[in-house]
C-alpha cells in the first residue's frame, strides 16, 4: 500500500499536505483500494468555513458511499473540479491528480493530531 512519507493522514483516510496556509486533501490509497470504482464525488462549496472532523464532502463507489472529512479546521478555497466530472482519478492517482479540496487553515491550527506516515499504515495493517 502507497503510504507517502511526506503527508499526514486522519483516522478516517484523508491525506493532508501543508503548503504555506493551504491543505490539500485526499484519501488515501488504502481508502481507495477499499472503496473500488469512484463514480461519483459531491464536493464542498468554495468559501465555506470548515472544523476538523466536519463531514464536508460525499464519495460514492460501486460498492458504498462515505462521507469525507476535513482533517483541520478553516476555509474551504479550492475544489477539483474536473475530478467532479471524472472521479476515476482518485483511483488511479490518489496523490495527485486525485487530489479533492483545499483548505486555507485557521490561524494557529497545525496538522499535529494528524498521523504520520507511519502511524497510519501501523493504523491500516
Amino acid at each position: 500500500m502507497n503510504v507517502p512519507a511526506d503527508l499526514k493522514y486522519a483516522s478516517s483516510h484523508e491525506w493532508a499536505r501543508l503548503e504555506g496556509d493551504l491543505v490539500t486533501v485526499g484519501i488515501s490509497d488504502h481508502a481507495q483500494a477499499e472503496l473500488t470504482d469512484v463514480v461519483f464525488l459531491e464536493l464542498p462549496r468554495v468559501g465555506r468555513q470548515v472544523n476538523a472532523g466536519e463531514s464536508v464532502a460525499v464519495i460514492e463507489s460501486v460498492k458504498s458511499a462515505n462521507d469525507i472529512y476535513a482533517p483541520v479546521a478553516g476555509e474551504i478555497v479550492e475544489i477539483n473540479g474536473p475530478l467532479a466530472e471524472d472521479p476515476a482519478g482518485v483511483n488511479s492517482d490518489p496523490y495527485g491528480a486525485g487530489w479533492l479540496f483545499r483548505i486555507r487553515i485557521a490561524p494557529g491550527t497545525s496538522l499535529d493530531h494528524l498521523f504520520t506516515a507511519d502511524q497510519y499504515r501501523g493504523e491500516i495493517s
